[in-house]
């Protein structure tokens, strides 16, 4: 052997292996790091983030924050006929009845209505088709709207503010006070109030506007189930038909969650190791596990729906589908680490194998199922919502037809805010059968 082969072949000192290993740590320790960095850098501009942040409207997040934890009345006027209507929401529920009209909206005859929006906001509807705004600190914007001819506006001189918006076809204009949309149809005075107005009686119901101790001196004397009625079947809130969407959504979780759990429970049992001693079979049931839960809940509802058409049976059967592969896995890997001495001691008795999984391998493991079928009944809850909101069934659906809306955000809200309630409550629920069926607490 030559002498430049013996020293190619010399083994590695002590002091090289180390600084080998701290160079490997030094490129581990500030190497991943800088990969991330560079990563994320990459999608901030891969999805447009400075564009989407310079396009960005605080007007209008301000206005929508605004529409969710508030109520407007809606003064409108059709610029065609000069009628005027009162609504809260602008809804039909909320219509004021003719010759009524809250006390910051007054007929001053000669068809002439004065709207007062509060803090020196004062808006005139003027006959068929004209308005007078008086906006404080800025001065006063008259507008005339016809149908062939557009909205023609007068402004104070100098260039309009930000929040007025002016085209030949449409005037906005939104201040603290209100907000003013004239258009060819129509001229529409909108005024904001905190709360959500008509959530237990409608404009219609003897009972609006009156006093807690009223309603309740009311209920005392017989009028109970009126008033439970008229609070359930509000025409505004629905809240016969949100309960009903509530129950759907935990049916369609509690179904799927149940369906997954008794299929993949003894197909589990062909996916262990020590369980399938068949290499091809427990091969071809791992994949089947896989592919159910790689494709992900949201696409099996779209091909279910597609199939069988919407409703909350096509949410829980896709809950279910996916579920089925999450909880093979789980249980498959919970199986392949059971404690194989109670599986030999029940063997020793001579019982067989199905006797063997009754009384040595599921006690051991039904603990960690439950835990984990629970967790999944809670997770799939969430899940439900947004499934119900595809296949139509749920408070998903509810939900996405107040976001179409554009408009009921309050209602938006609402749901919302049931949804978080149903979360909390479910997670509780599963809490403390988790501590009974598990501990014995």
């Amino acid at each position: 052997m030559s002498a430049g082969t013996a020293d190619t072949m010399a083994p590695e000192s002590p002091l090289e292996r180390t600084t080998r290993m701290m160079r490997r740590k030094h490129l581990a320790i500030f190497g991943v790091p800088l990969l991330i960095l560079a990563y994320l850098t990459y999608l901030v501009f891969s999805f447009e983030v400075p564009r989407l942040l310079a396009e960005a409207d605080a007007e209008n997040a301000r206005i929508l924050a605004g529409d969710m934890v508030s109520y407007k009345t809606h003064v409108t006027r059709d610029n065609g006929s000069g009628a005027v209507e009162i609504a809260i929401e602008g809804s039909r529920s909320g219509l004021y009845p003719e010759g009524e009209s809250p006390a910051w909206v007054e007929s001053q005859g000669g068809d002439v209505t004065l709207v007062e929006l509060g803090g020196g906001h004062v808006v005139e509807l003027i006959g068929q088709n004209r308005l007078r705004y008086d906006i404080p600190g800025y001065g006063v914007v008259a507008a005339t709207a016809s149908r062939s001819g557009g909205v023609e506006a007068s402004f104070p001189d100098g260039p309009l503010p930000d929040w007025i918006n002016a085209a030949s076809n449409r005037v906005a204009i939104t201040t603290e006070a209100g907000r003013v949309n004239i258009t060819r149809a129509r001229t529409e005075v909108m005024r904001y109030f905190p709360g959500w107005e008509l959530f237990f009686f409608t404009l219609d119901s003897p009972y609006h506007g009156l006093s807690p101790l009223e309603i309740g001196a009311r209920a005392v004397n017989g009028e109970a189930w009126a008033i439970w009625q008229d609070v359930w079947l509000n025409d505004r809130w629905r809240h016969n038909e949100v309960a009903w969407a509530l129950v759907e959504t935990l049916l369609m979780a509690f179904l799927g969650t149940a369906g997954a759990a008794m299929i993949a429970l003894p197909v589990a049992f062909l996916a262990a190791r020590n369980f399938a001693p068949l290499g091809p079979v427990r091969q071809v049931v791992r994949r089947l596990f896989d592919f159910l839960r790689g494709v992900d809940g949201l696409i099996w509802t779209v091909i279910l729906s597609r199939a069988y058409g919407p409703g909350p049976l096509t949410g829980a059967l896709a809950i279910m589908f996916t579920d089925t592969g999450t909880f093979g896995k789980l249980f498959s890997e919970s199986l392949e680490n059971v404690d194989e001495k109670q599986i030999e001691g029940v063997r020793s008795t001579g019982a067989g194998p199905v006797a063997r999984a009754r009384h040595s391998v599921l006690p051991q493991l039904v603990p960690v199922y439950l835990s984990q079928i629970l967790y999944m009944l809670e997770s799939n809850t969430r899940s439900a919502t947004i499934i119900g909101a595809i296949t139509g069934g749920g408070i998903g659906l509810l939900l996405t037809q107040a976001i179409i809306t554009q408009k009921d955000w309050e209602l938006v809200t609402y749901y919302i805010v049931l949804v978080v309630l149903m979360v909390f409550a479910m997670d509780s629920f599963s809490g403390w059968l988790r501590r009974k069926l598990i501990k014995g607490a």
